[in-house]
């Protein structure tokens, strides 16, 4: 007779107890050594990002090779006579849309910065050189202003009294006594941007062989998941990652594609309102559209207080121009563009922005929604799942009217229903629901 080691309940039992005891032993040692392993996790974290950046090169140019492999190669070796599944065919269409994917990308990178990057560099340097006059334009602005409403003179110069005081006290006790540590850190971001761009060449490069051989990675992928669990569990998974792969690749290239749309009609309508550094300040709109809700803001702040130094009029024009772009972003370019890829509502949205950003900052504004939207899908998936075991309905919408169930049986909400007592074989159970019939009661007469 086969013994069977599975099968074995003291086997699954003592496992279940090795598995409790080594993650009390990890959470243990995670919370007395969190600095160490956040450390740690830093340091691989930093030693894997050529691999990371790969994978996410990979994962963002993969749609641009497959339309091209679908539309584009497929029918021409079809018309040539060739058989577009075999394996020869299939290599050499991969190269070929590979080719034609990375010189695609190169060039509009290529042409992109070629354009905008000078015209960005020659507007910050005018900046620099024109900052005098614009505080001095500024500052007429505000004393016109001031000889026009002589009421709010005083508080102006006590604001401006204070202000000014404020900002000395901070330069004097912040700025000046930790000059040598701000040089320390400007040199460590220069470094950090080096290496940050020689690990994106190392990524490029990575990106190749990853969109090469992603239908072979994709198997193993699922090998090892059969391997592991049962089918009905790998299908499972199989079918959250497809699902996580829908929301992100929706998200992202949609806000790109939405987010080049917003800056180019930015640029056009600043060039026929005349207002100064249109393509820095079409650079800023279009970068922060990225960000959800909170990235137009964010991109019209900055923007308008540039305009403002230099003409406040076009600065209040500009101001106008932006909320009804945004409008229409919002409510027509966004959704015909983005559609229903995450599924959240406004207030989720909001809420994913905040967690994320305030854990990741800027990277975790953009990329929070489609986690978020995951985790949600996850979650709403696992407690649909429990109401079907209790045979209860899954839509919200039932239970909006629902003031509770007894039986199986939704009862609506009625302000004259009056509450039945419930019995409890416990003392404690007893209490609980005398005192409820009480609130209950007393409620009632005064209604």
């Amino acid at each position: 007779m086969r013994f069977k080691l599975r099968d074995n309940k003291y086997f699954q039992i003592g496992f279940t107890a090795f598995l409790v005891i080594a993650a009390s032993i990890g959470l243990y040692f995670f919370i007395l050594r969190h600095s160490s392993v956040s450390d740690s996790w830093k340091s691989g974290v930093k030693t894997c990002m050529p691999i990371i950046d790969g994978i996410i090169i990979a994962y963002l140019i993969t749609p641009i090779v497959n339309w091209i492999e679908k539309h584009i190669l497929k029918p021409i070796y079809m018309g040539l006579g060739y058989e577009p599944g075999s394996k020869r065919c299939r290599k050499s269409m991969r190269v070929i849309s590979m080719l034609i994917s990375m010189i695609m990308v190169l060039v509009i990178l290529i042409a992109f910065f070629s354009v905008v990057i000078p015209e960005v560099l020659k507007s910050i340097q005018n900046i620099i050189i024109q900052f005098p006059k614009y505080v001095e334009t500024l500052t007429g602005y505000v004393d016109r202003l001031r000889i026009n409403n002589p009421e709010i003179e005083q508080n102006i110069e006590n604001y401006l009294l204070t202000s000014g005081n404020t900002l000395n006290s901070w330069f004097e006790d912040n700025v000046l006594p930790q000059t040598n540590l701000l040089i320390s850190k400007i040199s460590k971001s220069v470094f950090n941007l080096a290496i940050g761009l020689w690990n994106v060449v190392i990524g490029f490069i990575i990106s190749i062989y990853v969109l090469y051989s992603k239908e072979k990675f994709s198997g193993q992928f699922k090998k090892v998941l059969y391997a592991i669990f049962e089918e009905n569990h790998a299908n499972k998974i199989i079918n959250a990652c497809r699902f996580t792969h829908r929301t992100f690749i929706g998200f992202i290239s949609g806000k790109i594609v939405d987010s080049f749309i917003i800056g180019v009609i930015c640029y056009i309508a600043c060039n026929l309102m005349k207002t100064p550094y249109t393509v820095l300040v079409s650079l800023i709109v279009g970068i922060t559209n990225m960000i959800p809700f909170f990235g137009p803001y964010l991109g019209a702040i900055p923007s308008l207080i540039l305009i403002l130094m230099i003409d406040p009029m076009k600065a209040f024009y500009f101001l106008i121009f932006i909320i009804l772009l945004q409008q229409v972003d919002g409510n027509f370019i966004g959704p015909r563009i983005l559609g229903s890829s995450t599924g959240l509502t406004g207030f989720w949205v909001i809420f994913s922005i905040t967690i994320f950003g305030g854990m990741w900052g800027i990277f975790g504004m953009i990329v929070g929604v489609p986690i978020f939207a995951v985790l949600f899908a996850g979650f709403r998936y696992l407690i649909n799942q429990m109401l079907i075991k209790k045979e209860l309905p899954v839509t919200s919408k039932v239970y909006i009217d629902t003031d509770h169930i007894e039986n199986k049986e939704l009862i609506p909400i009625d302000p004259n229903y009056v509450r039945p007592r419930r019995r409890s074989d416990g003392k404690i159970g007893k209490f609980i629901s005398k005192c409820i019939d009480r609130i209950f009661s007393h409620n009632d007469r005064k209604s």
